[in-house]
């Protein structure tokens, strides 16, 4: 009851300068202009749905191919933790709880982003978005799902789990709390407490 998903981009991972500098390093490749900055400010959805906007259909498939190609090398070791992730994270592990990781990033990244942040989570599921996250969310038993997105709560909802949001994404505190959000959180330093009250809350229904 106590295991709880989170998202990774903008939730536990800072990943906005790294994956600028990735899409900075294809436009040059591509010989295609891609602005990074318009990229980063609405991170969430699959790799392919944002290189839709810069280039043509027939293109986009060996352009994720080389996307994913420079990533470990470039966006990695650039990733930083979200203030409060590590111990968000503790705070599910010390309660005798389980972790997993559900992201639109494909899962061997996701995997080495975590594992370079030193996070030690139980599961990661890679490549869904949405409500699509639902059914790992399930599986998981995840009481909980943490994320920045308005699509997380569409995936909270599909995994019959809490949606917890955290506004440190695209999206402020009040537009998470108006796209129906069960708790919204200003970022996972304030996570602990929540979770803590959550469980007390549950031991007591």
């Amino acid at each position: 009851m106590y295991s709880v998903g989170f998202d990774l981009d903008l939730t536990l991972a800072d990943t906005r300068s790294g994956i600028a500098a990735v899409y900075d390093a294809l436009a040059l490749r591509l010989g295609v202009p891609i602005d990074s900055a318009v990229v980063i400010s609405r991170l969430g959805p699959p790799l392919e749905t944002e290189l839709a906007y810069w280039l043509p259909e027939s293109e986009i498939p060996a352009a994720a191919d080389m996307y994913r190609e420079m990533y470990e090398g470039i966006a990695v070791p650039e990733t930083t933790l979200m203030a409060g992730a590590r111990a968000a994270v503790d705070a599910v592990h010390e309660a005798g709880g389980r972790v997993i990781v559900v992201t639109g990033k494909n899962t061997a990244d996701a995997r080495r982003t975590l594992d370079a942040l030193g996070l030690v989570v139980e599961a990661v599921e890679g490549s869904v978005f949405g409500a699509e996250k639902g059914s790992a969310l399930a599986s998981f038993s995840a009481g909980a799902y943490v994320g920045d997105h308005v699509a997380d709560i569409a995936a909270a909802r599909a995994g019959n789990s809490v949606s917890v949001t955290v506004a440190t994404g695209p999206y402020t505190g009040e537009e998470l709390r108006e796209h129906g959000a069960d708790v919204v959180l200003g970022d996972l330093t304030e996570f602990g407490a929540w979770y803590d009250g959550w469980r007390s809350e549950a031991a007591f229904a």
